[in-house]
């Protein structure tokens, strides 16, 4: 009989396009997928791939394998799910992907107490710009902020949660010295990815036309922290930075309402309920905050 896990190396090859891309998504090292590979060629007596300059190209049988495996992977997704599905134990192993700053700067303390009143329930926190595949079963929980709820997919179980907004901020030290008319240039921080705002240079205190930029949020928010100068960010984030205040002359911006999404079968096992559940309420309680008006956590 084939090996499910030979099947399941092959897909992710033929998915990267190489051995290395396949061994991060599996999480396992280079020479496993090889000898996986390998034997999945033994056991069927032909060859999978062709390794090519630009990465690894399936050849006419790996052409034919690559449907048959998809229909393996449909199904045994399915067995999974329909098992997990009907695991009402409050033990085991819970996935939750969502966002970086939701984790570092909001839920952190709530899963800090849904831990402590489950304590047999094996917290996994994917926190992660990229989205894990539910259906795929990455993770059994996803905390996403939608814009347009059409774009949810429809195979997916949501609990909508509260609006998130967000607004301008800078240093506090950086905002006294501009009123007390220091010259030094304000530049607009941004995430590699996202481009300066048009309106940025057009508010009370502007920015110059070069940017600052920075691969992550974390250093966004010391960028700003240390007088750079003037970025966008959750008011979450922003408002509870003692080092920080909005910049005059401007006003919130919506990012979108915060989802969380189960997949249908998923969704049915117990510890999955206790946390949607949980965090549902704990999101409640947050929607001043997250739509930019004060909030104590006590």
């Amino acid at each position: 009989m084939i090996d499910w896990d030979d099947v399941r190396y092959f897909l992710a090859v033929a998915r990267g396009g190489s051995v290395r891309a396949a061994a991060e998504r599996v999480g396992v090292n280079h020479a496993t997928v090889l000898r996986r590979i390998a034997h999945l060629e033994e056991r069927l007596g032909a060859q999978m791939f062709e390794k090519r300059p630009s990465g690894y190209r399936l050849t006419e049988a790996g052409e034919e394998v690559l449907e048959l495996a998809g229909q393996m992977e449909a199904s045994s997704l399915q067995l999974e799910t329909r098992v997990f599905g009907r695991d009402q134990s409050v033990r085991g192993l819970l996935r939750v992907t969502l966002a970086p700053p939701l984790a570092t700067h909001l839920l952190m303390p709530d899963f800090a107490d849904f831990v402590r009143l489950h304590p047999d329930i094996e917290m996994d926190i994917l926190s992660s710009g990229e989205l894990a595949n539910l259906t795929n079963r990455e993770a059994d929980v996803a905390i996403r902020v939608v814009y347009d709820r059409k774009t949810l997919p429809l195979n997916l179980h949501g609990l909508k949660g509260p609006e998130l907004f967000g607004a301008v901020y800078m240093s506090r030290e950086r905002l006294a010295a501009w009123r007390a008319g220091a010259s030094d240039p304000i530049r607009w921080i941004v995430v590699s990815m996202y481009g300066v705002p048009n309106w940025a240079h057009e508010g009370e205190v502007r920015t110059t036309a070069v940017p600052f930029r920075s691969t992550d949020i974390e250093a966004q928010i010391v960028a700003v922290q240390q007088g750079i100068g003037m970025t966008t960010l959750p008011c979450f984030v922003g408002d509870a930075d003692p080092l920080l205040v909005r910049v005059p002359g401007t006003g919130l911006h919506m990012y979108g309402t915060l989802w969380l999404l189960t997949q249908g079968e998923t969704r049915k096992t117990k510890r999955v309920r206790l946390f949607t559940e949980f965090l549902s309420r704990r999101l409640a309680a947050y929607a001043p905050l997250l739509a930019g008006l004060p909030l104590s956590r006590d």
